[in-house]
């Protein structure tokens, strides 16, 4: 792991933090992380630590920004939801809200694996997708309808800035037939607050833990429309069929084993979150390809424009659920 020079205000926050002694030295290692933050290693004399800080401009070829007071609601996040379901995000060790910069525990990847990097190996376990599929909803179910914790994650600009403009705005500039449909799901989802949403559920946020799902990157945390974080997830499946498509047997798996996780463990009154994620999934699919945030890992003209006729397809027809998605889509890539 490459050892650099970090910030200097990184150890200064140490110091004041008690995390590092008045005149001991950190060794700091660039971690690969998303595309919003920096992330990186630090071996001090009491052990190895995680540091975050948020980007103002996001690290995207096309321009987008977004405040870096997110790291304060991605804090209370991984607090909250650790007193739900203990494990599910690494303990918060120190934090500064006003410079979105924060400590954390560090976990090694030899114990805890990243899913994604899992899933394109051809790792596949839809145990562990009904899993993710149950920490997120037990999540959802414990805030359903809550005004304390509405009152606490008050973050619409935020999610607005990172999720609704990049994902659903963004994608509709490019696709004016289908500017309406995107319009009306980006309305639609910023209205429903109903439930305390991380905003970034994806197999790359995800660590394998012994003891289960551990997630990462709650940067978009906010309290609003469930069926995204169920929407968001799913997605990344889909994709996956067509980078690896060897594995797509597996890829739907997981698809099934989450929604089934998340369905057998939600207990609340919202019961069109299925309807909504269904209507928000295609969405999000062209999102990936047109939006300010394409995957990486679509890099050829014929999966790309594959992707987009059956988007357009299930945005100018919608379905009310999800397994209409999951079929319509591997009929596609049959045929």
């Amino acid at each position: 792991m490459m050892t650099v020079s970090a910030p200097q205000r990184f150890e200064t926050f140490l110091r004041q933090a008690g995390l590092l002694g008045p005149t001991e030295s950190a060794t700091f290692s660039p971690l690969e992380g998303g595309v919003s933050s920096d992330i990186w290693r630090v071996e001090t004399t009491g052990g190895t630590l995680c540091i975050k800080s948020a980007l103002s401009k996001l690290k995207v070829d096309r321009d987008w920004y977004a405040p870096v007071e997110r790291n304060a609601y991605e804090v209370a996040w991984m607090q909250h939801c650790n007193q739900i379901v203990p494990g599910t995000a690494p303990e918060i060790l120190a934090n500064d809200p006003k410079s979105g910069l924060f400590v954390m525990s560090y976990l090694p990847p030899e114990t805890y694996p990243n899913w994604k990097t899992r899933l394109s190996e051809g790792h596949i376990d839809p145990d562990f997708a009904n899993a993710v599929g149950k920490t997120i909803s037990r999540i959802h179910s414990h805030t359903m309808n809550d005004p304390k914790t509405e009152e606490q994650f008050r973050s619409d600009d935020i999610f607005h800035a990172i999720r609704l403009e990049p994902y659903l705005e963004a994608t509709a500039e490019s696709h004016p037939e289908l500017k309406p449909a995107l319009m009306a799901l980006s309305q639609i989802t910023s209205k429903t607050k109903s439930a305390l949403v991380h905003g970034d559920v994806s197999p790359k946020n995800i660590l394998v833990g012994p003891d289960g799902p551990v997630i990462l990157d709650a940067e978009c945390a906010w309290y609003g429309d469930p069926a995204f974080d169920l929407a968001f997830c799913l997605n990344h499946f889909l994709l996956k069929c067509l980078w690896k498509p060897d594995f797509t047997a597996g890829y739907l798996s997981c698809f099934d084993a989450m929604v089934s996780g998340y369905r057998d463990t939600m207990r609340s009154g919202d019961d069109d979150i299925e309807q909504r994620a269904a209507r928000l999934l295609p969405g999000l699919m062209l999102g990936r390809v047109d939006g300010r945030s394409p995957v990486e890992y679509l890099t050829t003209e014929i999966c790309r424009n594959h992707l987009r006729r059956v988007a357009t397809d299930l945005l100018k027809n919608p379905s009310s659920k999800l397994a209409d998605i999951r079929r319509h889509w591997h009929n596609s890539l049959k045929s």
